[in-house]
């Protein structure tokens, strides 16, 4: 206890210090610090004093490295600042411990007595930025996050050489503080600002107010937990990537300024929200005070998050206009901070393709000056928009993973680009000013493999070898070598994990809004990019090692993942059983298959409920634990649930963008919806035509928004044993999956099916 206290103390001065340095930026001795820090929460006291901390404050041949020695009997880790120092950490656990550290599934198994190098090792990185988060991993995975969850996932980022966070918490308060100063009432803002779960969107400029009113103890509740993040990554030599103003303003600016052009703009089916035009010396002025305010909050590394037109379309593809609109975004930022680089997301020409040509594109990125600018080209395993664009016209550039929509659980990546490209774009004379890497996804917390992956990326300039990366992280993943689990892997390396056919991977049948179609579609696509032969196959393998990896944490969560996905799955083909049905008018058929069907989503439900990462009640919980009355936590509780079911009100057509397969989603909401379903169909007398569905289509949308209301508590800590959790769902499901239909994914045909939604 009294080392704990010790070490928070010591955390807690440093991070003070930070704050008050010059630009934001640690010394080496405040670094080396916050790693030793870092090394008693990650290997526990009773091994952090076997290391030594080394920060050198420069660099190798101009990039960051890392060197891992031993010294007097302690191990060094040594390098040119905390965030290669903690990677020195990272690579000594895997290499000399065989251990990992992951959001789902931890080995750290360390022996009593840990080994001291023999020998100096060394490690430079070829990029100079290792970029990390989306605007939407703030309330996918984050919105309900604390410090205790926060340091965490720093130290996650040091581990793994993440040195340019985005770090967007804590922005209400200095637009409040802004707009305060422009003259505006807390009664003008109230429409304003988002609940706790649309941060990101309000920020984006897509949405006002949604979800709200704020309380204003949420606000000054971020403001702290932002300086914490803040400290925390610079603590560590990271650079944090704060927000700029791009000309979203409150609905009440146009009475408060009636004369400035302001035009209105909307997103999906949200009301419009105010833009200032860029042209407007309020503009400039309003850019110039959010600096400044948030400088004075949050001190500065000088790198600023921009998106002008997120998921929007410019008034005009004018050359002209487009230049003038960048340049007063980047002069707004330049009047308070001249050495401000802006960092712009790339997403808006891959969204909006078909209007952003060559043209518009060189347009927009012209008005300021190439080492002043820094574009993620934020889908870069799937649709590298940097080949298309001249590798943005001699902007500085980081190419990045996306992955995920949503934070939906699901097996998907792109495994061999992610292993193969970062090291080609590095290399190839085409692509003009890559400087980094980066990870851009909108949720995480899922799919651990493929992150892992990627970021074996970071301190190296050659291609992963995957078939030896395979072997090394399931070993480490596992506490051992199991041939048996290495095959497995091995089935879902070029099948599920090459995903060319779908955008972040396919969804279930289950977590869609009951239908009798085989594939929804919108945002529900079940369409899989691989054979369910592959997964089960993999599956019975994983199976059958599950006696002797026991032990593993990470097997645990890996076995209880694919054996979700292989239910979610098999769940399509028990749909098209009770349609089938319907469709020859046989109700005992119908019957049989609804109740295997709803079976089904019990047992899946049994499964998730024995890993915590996959437990409603933990988001619902934390969602109530930020509020300091009972309605604050009732408003949190209602954001919570609405994000990831109807996710706008009751008509918006992307609910179920971030449908959850967790325990407790199943049982609660997925099944439930369905039984209203099966309600529906026997009322209508086995039937469903277009206007029996739509009155149920209307009744089932009012059901579940009364939902999005409700307080029913879900279990917050696991139940059962995932091993025999899992065989038992092997046992009972096994055999009667040996079809063709789902092996190799054969269509289902309605046999009459014009009359069938």
């Amino acid at each position: 206890m009294k080392y704990k206290t010790i070490l928070l103390t010591l955390v807690s001065l440093l991070m003070l210090a930070c704050n008050r340095a010059p630009k934001s930026v640690c010394t080496p001795d405040r670094q080396a610090g916050a790693v030793i820090a870092l090394i008693g929460r990650v290997v526990g006291p009773e091994h952090a004093g076997a290391f030594e901390v080394n920060v050198t404050g420069v660099q190798k041949d101009g990039k960051d490295y890392f060197a891992l020695y031993g010294h007097d009997g302690r191990i060094v880790l040594e390098g040119n600042d905390g965030v290669s120092a903690a990677s020195a950490l990272k690579y000594y656990l895997e290499r000399y411990c065989n251990c990992q550290i992951t959001w789902c599934g931890t080995n750290l198994d360390l022996p009593e007595e840990l080994p001291v190098p023999a020998d100096r090792t060394e490690r430079t990185s070829p990029y100079k930025y290792r970029y990390y988060l989306n605007y939407c991993t703030f309330n996918y995975t984050m919105s309900w996050w604390d410090e205790a969850r926060w340091q965490r996932e720093i130290d996650f980022m040091a581990l793994n050489g993440i040195n340019m966070p985005l770090a967007v918490t804590g922005q209400n308060s200095v637009w409040q503080r802004v707009y305060r100063k422009l003259g505006f009432s807390d009664d003008d803002l109230k429409d304003f600002f988002s609940g706790p779960a649309y941060f990101n969107w309000f920020w984006m400029g897509n949405l006002d107010g949604w979800g709200g009113p704020l309380p204003q103890s949420f606000i000054d509740r971020h403001e702290e937990l932002q300086r914490f993040i803040l400290h925390g990554e610079r603590a560590l030599g990271m650079t944090p990537v704060l927000p700029a103003f791009t000309g979203h303003v409150p609905p009440a600016f146009v009475k408060k300024f009636p004369d400035a052009a302001v035009r209105k703009t909307s997103w999906v089916e949200f009301p419009e929200v105010c833009i200032l035009d860029p042209d407007e010396e309020l503009f400039t002025r309003i850019g110039s005070m959010f600096i400044e305010e948030q400088t004075r909050l949050y001190g500065t590394n000088h790198l600023y998050s921009a998106d002008t037109f997120n998921e929007n379309l410019p008034p005009t593809n004018d050359s002209l206009y487009l230049s003038q609109i960048s340049r007063k975004v980047f002069d707004s930022m330049r009047a308070s901070d001249p050495e401000a680089t802006w960092v712009m997301q790339g997403w808006l020409f891959y969204h909006d393709r078909e209007f952003w040509g060559e043209k518009e594109i060189e347009a927009l990125l012209s008005a300021v000056p190439d080492e002043h600018m820094i574009v993620l080209d934020l889908w870069s395993e799937r649709y590298p928009i940097w080949k298309q664009t001249n590798a943005y016209d001699g902007k500085q550039w980081i190419w990045c993973m996306l992955h995920n929509f949503g934070q939906n659980i699901t097996f998907s990546g792109n495994a061999r680009s992610v292993a193969n490209d970062p090291a080609a774009a590095l290399h190839d004379p085409a692509a003009g000013n890559m400087r980094g890497i980066g990870l851009t996804m909108e949720g995480i917390e899922q799919n651990p493999f493929i992150y892992a992956l990627f970021l074996e990326n970071v301190w190296r300039d050659t291609p992963v070898d995957l078939g030896t990366f395979v072997t090394e992280y399931t070993t480490r993943r596992y506490g051992k070598t199991s041939p048996t689990a290495i095959a497995a892997w091995n089935k879902m390396l070029p099948t599920l994990y090459e995903n060319e056919l779908t955008n972040g991977g396919n969804e279930s049948i289950i977590t869609g809004r009951p239908t009798l179609k085989r594939n929804p579609e919108g945002t529900t696509n079940i369409r899989l990019h691989y054979k369910n032969r592959t997964l089960v196959e993999a599956w019975d393998g994983m199976i059958a090692c599950a006696d002797t990896l026991a032990a593993s944490d990470g097997f645990r969560y890996d076995l209880t993942d694919i054996t979700r996905q292989v239910l979610a799955n098999y769940a399509s083909v028990l749909q098209q059983r009770f349609v089938e049905a319907l469709g020859r008018h046989d109700r005992e058929g119908f019957e049989q298959a609804a109740e295997r069907f709803l079976a089904l989503i019990g047992d899946l439900d049994t499964v998730l409920a024995t890993r915590g990462e996959f437990l409603l009640g933990r988001w619902l919980r934390d969602a109530r634990a930020m509020g300091t009355t009972p309605a604050e936590s009732d408003l949190y509780e209602q954001n919570a649930r609405n994000l990831i079911t109807t996710w706008g009100n009751k008509e918006c057509r992307i609910a179920d963008y971030a449908c959850r397969q967790w325990s407790g989603m199943m049982s609660g909401y997925y099944a439930p919806r369905w039984e209203r379903f099966f309600e529906a169909i026997r009322a209508a007398g086995y039937t469903m035509d277009e206007a029996a569905y739509k009155a149920f289509a209307a009744s089932s949308r009012e059901w579940e928004w009364q939902w999005t209301l409700g307080h029913e508590s879900y279990p917050t800590e696991p139940s059962g044993d995932e091993i025999e959790a899992c065989k038992a769902v092997h046992a009972r499901y096994r055999a009667e999956m040996q079809c063709e239909e789902f092996l190799d994914n054969r269509d289902f045909t309605p046999t009459a099916g014009k009359e069938l939604i």
